[in-house]
Formats: structure tokens, sequence, C-alpha cells
């Protein structure tokens, strides 16, 4: 099997959408000898910050010298980034391999894995066959019904925050999707609460009761803001002092409390992580489409990922701290099954003039429909055919206002927007 073949074969498995439960990831582990037995997690679940967080921590865990494999998801650039050894993606021929074992089995199944089941099982099979040392495991969706929540006994389960998201499958209720999400934590194994809503904490402080699990939640007192810019944060946790973080958003010193909070647990674990492992981890840690700065030079150019109400919040907040004197222009599209009225009404205070697109998805909102209603929140909203025209009039306009454009929306426009990126001038 090539390369193109794997990947073929993985996304040919999509017709079959999302269906949560454990039975078929079960099923396909058992076929491949359990390959995720024997190894050690460290399991994250969350509506937002749980990508920031498996990126900052895998790094501190590689920088303390451990082979550290990371599982996350959607990718943005390119489908090896989902699985990564060391902050180094799956060589192809390797995801090749992979897919080409798990093939047999799947295949062979009367009901076969989804295509997120199949990912999550060639996941298993890579980090066991590349003898990792520690596995950082994000949840695609919610917890519970989860296919990563196939594992027993992890280090430990995060949970980093909770708000409303995927509520067809997780939800209607903060409450509901907290049950759901705290379906990873594990019998008498610790757990860590990262979130700010107290009914959510509730609800999962219940579950690691019931469990006899040692419940930690993050202590945001700890936390101190020294410096934001462009460049990056300054900032002080606890006893650590003068942590700079490369990673731009004023919500990510927020995710680097949880990873530093986990860190302290995972001490106590009896990992051992020095101090300067933490401090080359955060300062190191890479992270695409979380407001990531694109562009600098004679125009600031930003894209943040938010996609949902709690992540377009996060996003209005940096936009906020890093342009306190201005508002800024906005290129945008969304997925239509989204709260996209929230979105928008979130936007309106920190947006002059707005530019929509349509990414390049089945799901995604159409650019026109977007726009309306950004212009009857009052806000001047062009709709665009293509994410390249979208982008050239988004950019040439903002030069001539001297405002900072901001991307924001699915990670879905994220590549095709970079993409047209590097052809303008």
């Amino acid at each position: 099997m090539t390369y193109s073949e794997a990947l073929a074969y993985i996304h040919s498995t999509d017709w079959r959408g999302s269906r949560p439960g454990l039975e078929r990831i079960g099923e396909l582990c058992r076929l491949l000898g359990n390959p995720q037995n024997g190894m050690r997690f460290i399991h994250v679940a969350g509506t937002n910050g749980k990508g920031s967080f498996c990126r900052m921590l895998s790094g501190i865990l590689s920088a303390a010298g451990y082979r550290v494999g990371l599982f996350t998801s959607p990718y943005v650039l390119r489908f090896n980034e989902r699985m990564m050894i060391d902050n180094k993606e799956i060589p192809d021929a390797d995801l090749a391999f992979e897919t080409e074992q798990v093939r047999v089995f799947a295949d062979s199944m009367s009901d076969p894995p989804t295509e997120f089941e199949l990912i999550t099982a060639i996941g298993f099979q890579y980090f066991k066959h590349q003898n990792c040392d520690l596995v950082v495991l994000e949840c695609g969706m919610g917890g519970r019904l989860d296919s990563t929540n196939i594992i027993k006994n992890p280090l430990l389960s995060v949970i980093t925050g909770i708000d409303f998201d995927h509520t067809a499958f997780l939800g209607d209720t903060i409450e509901k999707i907290a049950a759901e999400k705290g379906g990873i934590i594990k019998e008498n194994r610790p757990c860590l609460w990262g979130g700010e809503n107290e009914n959510a904490c509730s609800v999962l402080a219940e579950i690691a009761k019931a469990k006899n699990s040692p419940f930690s939640v993050v202590d945001r007192s700890s936390l101190a803001v020294k410096s934001t810019t462009l460049d990056g944060t300054i900032f002080d946790y606890g006893n650590l002092h003068d942590l700079f973080l490369s990673l731009l958003g004023t919500y990510q010193p927020r995710n680097a409390a949880t990873v530093l909070s986990a860190v302290s647990l995972l001490q106590k674990e009896g990992l051992h992580i020095p101090e300067q492992s933490i401090r080359e981890g955060l300062a190191t840690a890479v992270w695409h489409a979380r407001f990531e700065l694109l562009r600098k030079d004679d125009l600031i150019i930003l894209y943040d990922g938010g996609h949902n109400p709690q992540g377009v919040r996060a996003a209005v907040e940096a936009v906020r701290a890093y342009f306190p004197d201005q508002k800024v222009n906005l290129l945008s599209g969304v997925m239509a099954d989204k709260d996209c009225t929230t979105i928008v009404q979130t936007l309106k205070s920190v947006v002059e003039e707005v530019f929509t697109v349509t990414p390049a998805n089945p799901r995604a909102m159409d650019a026109e429909k977007y726009a309306l209603l950004f212009i009857k929140q009052g806000i001047p909203a062009t709709s665009f055919s293509t994410v390249a025209d979208g982008l050239n009039a988004a950019i040439q306009r903002s030069r001539e206002k001297n405002r900072p454009l901001v991307c924001l929306g699915s990670l879905y426009l994220y590549a095709e927007l970079r993409e047209a990126l590097e052809k303008c001038d």
C-alpha cells in the first residue's frame, strides 16, 4: 500500500459518519492484539483548549527526554499531523505500513469501523511499534463513547474546559456535555479539570468521587501574566517565574496553567520533568491556526480557528488585548452547523468590516448567508466566491485603512487561506 492508497482507504470510510460507541474500536483493537494495552497515556478531552494543551505538554515531556507520541485531530495542513512522535509527523511510509496492517482486520469486521475509529487504531499501532514511553491522546469528540476511550488506566485524565459544541451528540446542557466528557475519568486514576464553569466542575467532581479518582482543579490565582505582545507572552505560575510562551492568544496562558498543573500531577506519578524542560517546551510550542501570526511586516495578519461560541469569545478577548485602541477587519468562514448567530454577535464588538468566504467542506455555511448575519448586526460585510478573492480584497482594504486583519473560523479554511496568502503581495 502506498501513502496515497492509505489516505484514500482511510477517507473512504467517512460516509459512515460519526457513530459514538466503543464496540467497533474494541473489536478492532482485539483483532490487532490490543496495541493500546501496556502504553502510558495522558488522556485529554475538552470543548476548547485541548489541542494547545496537548502540544505544550508533549513538547515538555519530549524535552524531558521521553519518547512521546501525540494523537490529535483534526489536522490543519497535512493528515500526518494527527500522529506525531517528539513533534515529528508520522512518515508517509509508516502511515502506509500501519494502515495496511489495520485494513486486514478492519475489512473483516461485520460492522466496520468509522474513519476516526480506524485512525485511532492506526495511531495505537504506530505508537506501539515505535516504543513510545508516553502518549498524549486527544479525544475526537466527547469522551465517554469516543474511540480513544478504549484505553485503560491512563497516567492522568484531563478535561480542559466545557462549552456548547456537538450538542446533537453530547447533549444540550453544560451538565450533559460534562457527563460525556467526564467519561474519560477512570477508576483510581487522577483527573484534572482546567475549565471555569462551576456546573461542569460539580458534575466532573461527582464522577471522580464515584470512581475514587483523585480530582484536581487548576489554581487560576497562581497565574500572573506579565507581558503580552505579538512576540509571545511572559508569565508566572506558582513558583515558576518569567516563563516564555511562544503561542499567541490571551487564552494560552490559561491553557499553559492547565499544562503546568498536569506536569505537577505527572511528577507525583513518578515522571522526571525538570524545570528547564518545562521552559523549553513552552517556549518552542507550535500550534497552527490558534491566534497564529501569519504576517506582520507591512500588515498584521492573524489566524484563529475559533469556530464555536467559547472559541470565538476567546479570540475576541485576544483581539482586544493586542489591539486595544482599534477595531480589526475580519475574514471568516464557518460551518453551518455551528451557532453562527452567537458567533456574529460576539465578534461585532471588535470588527470594523467583514469579508466572508465558504470553506471547502460540505458542512460549510454559504458565504452570502454568513455575510447577511453581519449586515443584520450593522457590520459592513461582503461575500466572496473563493478564499483567494476574499483574502485579496481583505488585504487591500486593511492596507488602505491601516487596520489589522484577523482570519477566523473553521480549521478547514486554514490550508486554503495559507496557500492563497503565499500568492499575495
